[in-house]
């Protein structure tokens, strides 16, 4: 683990300001600097943007983002004991870090764009990870405030984000994450560099949001695919009749064989089953 900067290593930053990661919370510290300087540069290009950090904890990521070369950082972080250690960055990065001692699930965007561009990169704590994404993914408004999302989840959250039809990992959050955007899986990261180690393999997602998303509406997709794979080993002419007496004749108007499963499904066919289901 070299240096990056002239800051501390994390290691000390965590002893100094007794910062023992809490379950509660979702924290697994990222000590790895070098690590965390990949992560800043999936994002691309930050030197033009805000950039938006959930969950910094003692400022692994932080640090790698300023010396990325992010024009702004706000730094989002719930717990109170890591401010001191994020007051020290921002010391040494004068202008460039604001931190904000908020819930991430409450933070308005736009805020934070304030009217410039905006990225969103983050080491998300566990326990609300999926539904921050969701959140962004489903905005009212498209194309979104933010360019793009480059998030780390555990491996398997990670796979179903950017999972294809067919596959096991396929899903409701697939189909979502596809509708209104391109999704990649960057890289893997293993436990051993996190503090502490979780029992999984987390992954790097990079999200670009589509700026044409198929004509669809958000809450009758979102019924759609919960109801579809809710009872995903069901044909769709059973899973989806609780959602209209008709079911299967709006399945086959909708172009869709009514024998078919939900894992079969491209997203295209769910936004099609989507408007035939939001129809009357």
């Amino acid at each position: 683990m070299s240096q990056i900067d002239d800051l501390p290593p994390l290691r000390d930053v965590i002893r100094i300001h007794e910062l023992q990661a809490r379950k509660s919370l979702g924290q697994n510290f990222l000590l790895d600097l070098n690590l965390t300087l990949k992560v800043a540069r999936t994002a691309g290009d930050l030197s033009d943007c805000a950039v938006l950090e959930v969950g910094p904890g003692p400022g692994g990521l932080t640090r790698a983002l300023l010396v990325a070369g992010a024009r702004r950082v706000v730094a989002v972080e719930k717990d109170p004991r890591c401010l001191p250690a994020l007051a020290e960055i921002a010391a040494h990065y004068p202008g460039r870090l604001e931190v904000l001692e908020a819930d991430a699930l409450t933070i308005d965007l736009e805020r934070v764009a304030d009217g410039g561009p905006l990225k969103i990169v983050a080491n998300l704590p566990y326990n609300v990870g999926t539904q921050l994404l969701v959140d962004w993914i489903t905005s009212a408004n498209w194309p979104p405030v933010w360019q793009s999302l480059t998030l780390m989840f555990q491996k398997e959250v990670a796979e179903r984000i950017v999972a294809a039809p067919g596959s096991k990992a396929y899903g409701r959050l697939g189909v979502l994450a596809g509708w209104r955007c391109h999704a990649t899986l960057a890289f893997e990261v293993g436990p051993k560099a996190f503090t502490p180690p979780p029992k999984v393999t987390s992954a790097i997602v990079h999200l670009t949001p589509r700026k044409a998303p198929l004509d669809c509406d958000l809450k009758a997709l979102e019924r759609l695919t919960a109801a579809a794979f809710g009872q995903r080993r069901k044909m769709l002419r059973a899973s989806l009749k609780p959602l209209a007496a008709d079911a299967e004749a709006r399945i086959a108007a909708a172009g869709i064989e009514p024998t078919m499963r939900a894992e079969q499904l491209e997203i295209a066919d769910f936004v099609k089953l989507a408007n035939a289901f939001a129809a009357g």
